[in-house]
């Protein structure tokens, strides 16, 4: 039992860094707000991405899980970044880095994988993270709001696929924004 919980430590410890109850008074935990202010996105719409992305039931909250990986539609959860990598590498091996989806905001190894120097660098939270920032805010144009870049990550061309991403988006924006306006959040004014 000690060894088990021991095993569990690391990953439970960065689940405490990465993941918070996130309520209207509560803000992202500081690894969203680290990315977002660096990319100039408002850090709800981060931590309302990587939620829909990976997000997972832990004792019944949702969270966003880092060592998650989506491989042809079909979603897996590990529970430490190694295992999670040994995972990707067989995966790459068996199916196109363009099916593959890595880490807390499920960065497509296929089209993103040239932004870090092997696919398993995915499995980084924090670099995880800043990709995802900059892949937002590439998509953001000048008057938009927020949400239009939100499906523009999703789907780059559009179409339905985006529309029903950006409705489940938004609906994690809406439960971390309660008892605030979420258009602050949406409408360019950034975090």
């Amino acid at each position: 039992m000690a060894t088990r919980i021991a095993r569990a430590l690391p990953a439970l410890l960065l689940l405490a860094l990465l993941s918070s109850s996130a309520t209207a008074q509560e803000r992202p935990p500081a690894a969203y707000q680290t990315a977002a202010i660096e990319a100039r996105i408002p850090v709800v719409v981060l931590f309302a991405v990587a939620l829909q992305e990976s997000g997972m039931r832990w004792r019944g909250q949702l969270i966003p899980w880092p060592w998650t990986l989506n491989v042809a539609g079909r979603p897996y959860r590990f529970q430490t970044r190694h295992q999670a990598c040994a995972a990707l590498d067989a995966a790459l091996g068996a199916w196109p880095r363009t099916r593959i989806d890595v880490g807390l905001s499920q960065i497509n190894v296929g089209y993103h994988g040239h932004r870090v120097e092997r696919p398993c660098d995915l499995l980084d939270p924090y670099r995880n993270l800043a990709i995802c920032a900059s892949i937002l805010r590439e998509h953001h144009r000048e008057g938009d709001d927020w949400l239009v870049a939100v499906g523009r990550y999703h789907r780059p061309a559009g179409g339905e696929p985006a529309g029903r991403y950006r409705q489940s988006v938004e609906q994690h924006l809406a439960r971390l924004t309660t008892s605030r306006n979420t258009s602050s959040f949406t409408n360019g004014r950034g975090p």
